[in-house]
């Protein structure tokens, strides 16, 4: 990542203006495009609906009026017919089934006149029908009138008269020419109506087909639109972008087209530009940084020498120091007083002290340093080998470590040792007088962590010191109550993070190691799960004390407990 200062914001303070100041922008060539589109589809859409309309209205008035009083206009001459026939046969046998047929044709010949007027009412052209039909229905009244209803009301069986019957028959025969000119005007009003039918189907038609062309050509438009103003200034930007991205940095950026276009070429070419004078900087700023890495390389390698030569030159010192002492007190010791003898136990316990302070000191600095990593460090075995580092801890405390299922990891198996051997070494020292240690270590999967705990019964940590614990050299202890440098936890903490974990105290847990009132300390760390290694490993046995002496733990936890 480049770091030449602070970052760079292209502003319009920064950027320059497009040249193509002239140029129509695609707001405003779209704006005005969309508008005369959508009036020209409107109309167009509104033209082929008026003709569908009026197509579906003609459809109708022929359907539902004109052949409507086609039909009616038949069973109204067949009514007329059925009168005549039933009143005659009436008149000649007197038969009740006759007058019965007679006065249902009377009653359908009404239907059907009015029928024929409601169907053809609105209609355009049907006054001439009407005016037939006025004339048909009245001289058929006038024949019901002065033959038929006489006939129906006398007795039947009786023969006409001659001057009554062609008088019935002048009047019948008026009715029936009057039928004629009715059925010629329904005939005609039913071309009419066809025609016009006709008529507005071509014009749906037509309108129908022009606003599908119209569809089609503002289609084609927006197409050659788009490419011209989008798609064509698109790829030429896009054509002279990859030659600069392939390094030609001095390839021009200039795109004819729309002015958005121009615009985000001139702030690309801005960018370009802007780019060119960080990666300048850059490339100088990464030949310092290079420079300073190398010297910084070679001040850590030169101190890296120091703390093993100041170690081992500070050591050896010491050791004189506490050997003369060791000898003056063998040799001397019956000519000195007990304030002698004092003296000269303090100088040996202070040199041992400033020993074990320099190898924690060194230990803790080689973390993350000198280090041999491992794809699979069984745990159990680590565990096994702190348990045997103190064993002469262990055994002059009578304490008991309960060792559960621990997992493979990857890491420093040697920095492992240090972490349990630390941890379970600092949970023995601050036990409590009363009765002896127990230590719980487990672990239990968590996501794609291992999270660890450490419980004992021992004296236990007050919450608020849960952070200071792990900070090099702080002690909650006097010295001369419990022995240590101050470093095991601040190393423990430094050998978790390392590794990718975390370690805290844990103030609440619930499964102390010596019920719920016990005090005791818990501390927990995690360590990243290793998904090519095996997640349950085999339980490891309780390793069995051992009677040679160990030594104590390097460092405690800094003076652990409150």
């Amino acid at each position: 990542m480049w770091d030449s200062g602070p970052a760079v914001v292209l502003s319009a303070a920064n950027v320059p203006e497009p040249s193509g100041l002239g140029r129509i922008r695609l707001v405003q060539l779209y704006r005005i495009g969309s508008l005369v589109i959508g009036v020209l589809l409107l109309a167009a859409f509104a033209q082929t609906g008026m003709a569908l309309y009026e197509n579906e209205r003609a459809r109708s008035v022929l359907i539902d009026q004109v052949d409507q009083a086609a039909l009616e206009q038949s069973k109204l001459s067949a009514a007329i017919a059925a009168q005549d026939s039933a009143i005659r046969e009436y008149a000649l046998d007197g038969g009740q089934d006759r007058l019965a047929e007679y006065h249902a044709a009377v009653q359908q010949e009404t239907a059907s006149v009015a029928r024929i007027r409601q169907v053809l009412d609105g209609v355009a052209g049907s006054g001439s029908v009407v005016r037939h039909l006025d004339s048909t229905a009245g001289d058929t009244q006038t024949w019901r009138a002065a033959f038929a209803d006489q006939v129906a009301a006398g007795p039947g069986g009786r023969s006409l008269l001659p001057d009554q019957s062609r008088e019935a028959r002048r009047l019948l025969n008026r009715a029936r020419d009057d039928m004629e000119p009715l059925q010629s005007g329904i005939a005609e009003l039913h071309d009419r109506t066809v025609a016009t039918l006709r008529s507005r189907a071509r014009t749906t038609l037509w309108s129908t087909g022009g606003a599908l062309a119209l569809v089609v050509l503002v289609s084609l438009a927006l197409a050659m639109l788009i490419r011209r103003t989008v798609l064509t200034p698109v790829s030429t930007l896009t054509e002279r972008v990859r030659a600069v991205a392939q390094g030609d940095f001095a390839h021009p950026l200039d795109v004819p087209g729309p002015s958005e276009i121009n615009e985000l070429a001139v702030i690309i070419d801005a960018m370009r530009d802007r780019i060119i004078e960080e990666w300048r900087a850059s490339v100088a700023q990464t030949n310092r940084l290079d420079a300073q890495t190398e010297e910084l390389r070679r001040s850590n390698a030169e101190l890296e020498q120091f703390a093993y030569v100041a170690s081992h030159d500070l050591q050896e010192p010491l050791r004189k120091v506490a050997s003369f002492c060791q000898m003056i007190e063998r040799r001397y010791g019956d000519r000195l007083d007990d304030r002698g003898l004092q003296y000269i136990e303090f100088a040996v316990d202070g040199a041992k002290r400033m020993q074990a302070l320099i190898n924690d000191l060194l230990a803790f600095s080689r973390v993350g340093r000198v280090s041999s990593v491992d794809d699979a460090v069984d745990l159990n075995e680590v565990a096994r080998q702190a348990l045997g580092n103190l064993a002469a801890l262990r055994e002059e405390t009578g304490a008991e470590v309960d060792v559960g299922d621990l997992p493979r990891v990857s890491g420093d198996r040697a920095q492992f040792v240090r972490l349990f051997q630390n941890l379970v070494g600092n949970a023995i020292k601050f036990r409590r007088p009363d009765e002896p240690p127990r230590v719980v270590v487990d672990a239990r999967r968590a996501g794609d962590e291992w999270e660890f705990r450490c419980a004992d019964n021992g004296i236990g940590i007050e919450p608020r010191h849960a952070d200071r614990i792990f900070l090099i050299f702080q002690r909650l202890h006097p010295r001369d109550e419990y022995t240590g440098t101050g470093i095991g936890l601040a190393l423990c903490k430094k050998i978790v993070e390392y590794h990718g974990g975390r370690i805290w105290l844990d103030t609440d847990d619930p499964d102390r190691t010596d019920g719920a009132d016990a005090a005791g300390t818990t501390f927990r760390w995690t360590l990243p799960v290793q998904p090519d290694l095996e997640p349950e490993p085999e339980p490891a046995p309780e390793p069995e004390p051992e009677t040679q002496t160990r030594p104590e733990p390097e460092s405690d936890d800094g003076g652990k407990h409150a």
